[in-house]
Parts: structure tokens; sequence; C-alpha cells
């Protein structure tokens, strides 16, 4: 594969699972459009979200379990790099464990709020590959939504694993 091609997620996630002895994953498909939401507000003022699904979390706070974790973190965006922790059924961890950036973009979204292009940070993690959709959709999807309005979050980057 040359740097200019795309990854294959769906089938590199088909042989993962394979490989894994799990069974085939399940890809949730929704025939409902969800409305692009275009902002006014400029980025200098705006209170950025992180929403990583890479399941990191921070020293001291409880590992994410595996499959069907539906639960989520808030990471204070000051934490050290070196206090965050990875814990993942469904993919390596061996880069995120040399460079947690490389699934949670946390330093470069410090430095946008260090030099004034967004206002604000908050962290929030998720364990990603959940089978279960209803769930995501019942119980987890409301409570991070329900987080984010009362943070008054303005601005979202969700950041798949």
């Amino acid at each position: 594969m040359s740097l200019n091609q795309p990854v294959d997620y769906i089938e590199r996630t088909r042989t993962l699972y394979e490989s894994l002895s799990y069974p085939p994953y399940g890809w949730v498909r929704s025939d409902s459009a969800v409305p692009l939401a275009v902002s006014t507000k400029p980025g200098k003022e705006c209170r950025v979200a992180l929403i990583g699904s890479g399941g990191i979390y921070a020293r001291g706070q409880i590992a994410f379990h595996h499959k069907d974790d539906i639960s989520f973190r808030i990471i204070d965006p000051n934490t050290s790099i070196a206090d965050l922790r990875v814990t993942h059924f469904a993919y390596d961890m061996t880069s995120a464990r040399q460079d947690i950036n490389c699934v949670l973009p946390l330093e470069p979204l410090r430095h946008l709020q260090t030099e004034g292009t967004i206002a604000d940070l908050t962290v929030y993690t998720l364990m990603g590959g959940i089978y279960s959709s209803r769930r995501v959709t019942e119980t987890l999807a409301p409570a991070l939504t329900a987080t984010l309005i009362q943070d008054e979050v303005d601005l979202a980057i969700l950041v798949p694993v």
C-alpha cells in the first residue's frame, strides 16, 4: 500500500475480528440523515471537545473493560501525556503507547488553545468497538450528549480508532 492510498478500514476490521476469533463485526447502517450543523462562532470563542474512542484513560481512573464497555471518561486537558494510559481489545496499542497523540491528538489541540485558535478544550474518551449498537444508541450516546450540552461545548472533534 502506498502512502497516498486510503486505508480500507472495513477490510482491516473484518480481518482483525477473524484473527481474534470474534464473530463477524456487525456494521451499523442508518437511513436517517444527520443534518450538518454549521457554527457561526469564531474558533477563538469555541469550547472544543476532543472525543476519542481509543480506550484512553488517565492514571487513577478505572481502565476500560473489554467489548461493550459503554462508559466514558472525562480527562483533564492539562493531564500529563505520561499519565495517560490505553487499553483496548480491537487494535494494536503499540503506537498509542509510544505516542498517545496518534489516537488522541491532545498536544496539537493544546497548542491551538495556547495560540488562541480555540478558546477552551475538554476531553472525553471511550472504548470503541462496542458490539451493542442498541446500548450505544440508548445509553452511551445520550449520556455523552448530555455531558457535552452541560459543558456548553461548541464543537466536537471525533477521533475513531
